[in-house]
């Protein structure tokens, strides 16, 4: 039961001239919420009529301030983004659609609840589910750590050259011999060709230089 169905016939009648918007009034009654809340309109002293009224919330004694909740359309009162003040109608509308809410929220999760009974998946068959996603797991967690070794297995490059050189002269009727002759007569004629840095290398001054060990001069007496 709402705090404002408690309230007895003179406390209404008491809202009720407090509500009435007399000249030498500058407090004015403007509503009160489901949970016992009042809310009122007052002008500062010293100011003329035409400024805009403050705007205030007052709780019932017995509330404690832990407990007060204010609902978001008198909240859209109080700082001035609504203008006329919500009605007692309203607010139970507003409560009721939200039991509604809550109703078709706990209908929808019952149903998806029941989805996997309708579907023929029982408990056992679940629990395979999920020792399979383990074992999967595992594996793949066992691959990332476990490191293959790979062989490269390097081509003989005599053979690929020997290989090149008769496919490039298929005609020749030279003999094994003589190819490996000219090979060594080539290898030596690259060798004896001279480097023609080495002059450039043993021509600077410190090219050759190396460090030596200390050797202290013997003191003169």
């Amino acid at each position: 039961m709402s705090p404002l169905t408690t309230i007895g016939p003179v406390t209404r009648a008491w809202y009720r001239w407090k509500a009435l918007r007399l000249p030498w009034r500058r407090q004015f009654l403007v509503g009160i919420d489901l949970q016992g809340n009042t809310f009122w309109e007052f002008r500062l002293a010293g100011t003329s009529s035409s400024d805009r009224l403050r705007r205030i919330v007052r709780y019932p004694r017995s509330t404690h301030y832990s407990e007060v909740r204010i609902t978001p359309q008198w909240h859209q009162w109080l700082r001035y983004t609504r203008e006329d003040p919500p009605s007692v109608a309203e607010q139970r509308t507003d409560v009721a659609r939200q039991e509604r809410i809550r109703e078709l929220a706990a209908q929808a999760d019952a149903r998806w609840e029941a989805k996997p009974r309708l579907a023929g998946h029982d408990e056992t068959t679940r629990q395979e589910l999920q020792q399979q996603q383990k074992q999967q797991q595992r594996a793949v967690l066992g691959g990332d750590k476990t490191t293959t070794t790979t062989t490269t297995e390097i081509p003989d490059i005599s053979n690929t050259a020997t290989a090149t050189d008769l496919d490039a002269n298929p005609n020749t009727d030279s003999a094994p011999g003589e190819t490996m002759k000219k090979k060594k007569s080539k290898r030596k004629g690259v060798q004896a060709n001279p480097d023609p840095w080495a002059k450039a290398k043993a021509s600077g001054p410190s090219e050759t230089w190396q460090p030596q060990a200390w050797s202290p001069t013997p003191r003169k007496k």
